[in-house]
């Protein structure tokens, strides 16, 4: 039984304490009721304050709602027993024969169990990493790299159609310095003082020298744009390698130019104009931002008729909103704090709303510790740790789960060599270990003719403290799933996987699986195979959700 069938078990009770006239309200009764596994094991598998909400508006004490939800509760099959705790809790054992019946719908489902609609039918536009096409993509863009891809297949996972979306900085000042610094390499020169360095521009201005022959020639104008053209693309084109190598592709490259050169800037100020949300002053138009939450109005076309900065984010957002996007979500790095009020403005003064239409998603920095010490310095880069950096020294699947494993509100120091390590104290080692080591039981249990079959199962055998911790871990990853993508926390199921890892390992050092010696299989041995091979499943869909292989073999 899982959380969402407990659930659904409570509910039909207070209808039926409803029907005998125990239970009135003015207001309809609920249709989903939040069970929680208590804070203390003793006082059962689950536990619900419904009762207690419920008391008031019924006009009833809430330990005799609760008492007589307990008796009605008690009725089930599924249900072991049900005790009236505090002022009104009530606290459920579930039945061992419906706890291990979870282990078979968990391979009924496959690679679908967890899988929900709850975003069926919205469209979601998934902005991150987008890079400056000026550099390797630092440690930074490799964090929303990981995340954002998993928060991607987390909202795919609840029903959604998300795009995700790179947006091209390739209008601005970055770019000509990015131009003039590959100039200046491919010239022998020093780099400008406000320019770029690092090998990484010298192997690309020489590139370019190689395709355009006599670009260095040519009068400085000319030669600063052909090699931001050239340079721009490959350079462009060296970030969705390394992408698509850590395993993140995307659906759309928006351009930055484009929403200047196609006429998108207009439209989207004279939307804002038809709207009244702008004004004249200082011979500059201005958007009313501060009525919608920030801290000043912002200026939109410049005094001297250039658009500021802020035209291409209404351009971009209003274009979102056009090819249909319920939901923009954004990723930005610690330094864009600034940038959210503004943006959230923007969006209600189109009339949206602020958080549901518009996300921006805030990510800390990341810092890179090797033999105790920061790492601060990448031998192409230059500056900065690249993407290129952190596989080189940890591998995909290390660098993908370390960086989605914590909380995007908080800053991390990453240990290089513990995230390369094969010890249990490496969290992706610990958890594709218990993946590996469930397949080899499986692959045990085929040598000896014994494969994982529900048809088998006998439920209530599985009633040991360790397969009930373990069932009710697999009970849980709907629900588990479901709220990390609605809360855009992809650390949750990392988090998740080593508490199942964990509690999979205590259940192996204590119930033996498969039959010793001159054994006869017995109903226990199948059972006990089944919940192992539900188990390797869910290993793998979340591990799926994260981006990270589930090896067969370590």
């Amino acid at each position: 039984m899982t959380p969402e069938q407990l659930s659904d078990v409570i509910v039909s009770a207070l209808g039926r304490l409803a029907g005998d006239g125990r239970l009135s309200s003015p207001e309809p009764l609920p249709t989903e009721v939040l069970v929680e596994r208590p804070k203390v094991k003793e006082h059962g598998d689950y536990a619900t304050n419904i009762a207690l909400k419920l008391a008031k508006r019924a006009g009833r004490p809430p330990r005799e709602l609760a008492q007589d939800l307990a008796d009605v509760l008690a009725e089930n099959d599924g249900i072991a027993s049900v005790e009236v705790a505090g002022p009104g809790f009530l606290n459920v054992r579930v039945a061992a024969g419906a706890q291990g019946a979870v282990a078979a719908q968990v391979l009924a489902a496959g690679p679908a169990y967890g899988r929900s609609d709850a975003y069926a039918g919205q469209k979601v536009n998934l902005e991150f990493v987008s890079a400056n096409p000026t550099g390797p993509i630092h440690i930074g863009g490799v964090r929303w790299a990981a995340v954002g891809d998993s928060l991607g297949r987390l909202l795919e996972n609840i029903g959604a159609d998300v795009t995700r979306e790179y947006y091209f900085n390739d209008h601005g000042m970055q770019i000509d310095r990015f131009a003039r610094s590959l100039l200046a390499a491919a010239r022998g020169q020093a780099a400008p003082e406000d320019g770029y360095g690092g090998q990484y521009i010298h192997d690309i201005a020489d590139a370019v020298v190689v395709a355009r022959p006599g670009a260095t020639d040519l009068p400085d104008a000319e030669a600063v744009e052909t090699f931001r053209a050239e340079g721009v693309e490959r350079m462009f084109g060296e970030i969705k390698q390394s992408l698509h190598d850590f395993g993140v592709d995307f659906d759309v490259y928006f351009h930055e130019n484009d929403l200047h050169e196609s006429g998108a800037v207009d439209r989207a100020i004279g939307r804002l104009e038809e709207l009244g949300k702008m004004y004249e002053r200082d011979g500059a138009r201005w958007l009313r931002t501060s009525d919608y939450g920030d801290d000043k109005d912002r200026v939109v076309i410049k005094s001297d008729g250039e658009p500021a900065y802020i035209s291409g984010d209404l351009a971009y957002y209003l274009d979102k909103r056009e090819r249909g996007f319920d939901r923009a979500i954004i990723m930005l790095g610690a330094d864009h704090h600034g940038y959210v009020s503004r943006m959230m403005a923007m969006c209600a003064a189109f009339g949206d709303e602020p958080g549901v239409n518009l996300e921006i998603l805030i990510g800390q920095m990341v810092n890179l510790l090797k033999d105790g010490e920061p790492l601060r310095m990448s031998k192409r880069a230059g500056t900065v740790i690249t993407l290129e950096d952190l596989v080189g020294a940890i591998g995909v699947d290390a660098a993908r789960y370390a960086l989605a494993r914590y909380s995007t509100d908080s800053q991390i120091d990453l240990d290089l060599d513990l995230w390369a390590s094969s010890s249990s104290d490496n969290p992706v080692y610990y958890v594709q270990y218990a993946h590996a080591r469930l397949s080899s039981i499986v692959r045990n249990a085929g040598d000896l003719g014994i494969t994982p079959d529900v048809d088998v199962l006998v439920p209530e055998l599985l009633d040991t403290p360790q397969e009930g911790d373990l069932l009710r871990a697999l009970a849980e990853y709907p629900r588990l799933v479901t709220r990390a993508a609605e809360l855009r926390e992809p650390h949750r199921v990392a988090r998740y996987l080593e508490d199942t890892a964990s509690k999979f390992h205590k259940f192996y050092d204590v119930c033996r699986v498969l039959p010793m010696g001159d054994e006869e299989v017995a109903d226990v041995h199948r059972s006990r195979l089944v919940l192992v091979a539900a188990t390797r499943q869910v290993l793998a869909n979340g591990l799926g959700l994260l981006g990270v292989g589930a090896p067969d073999r370590m």
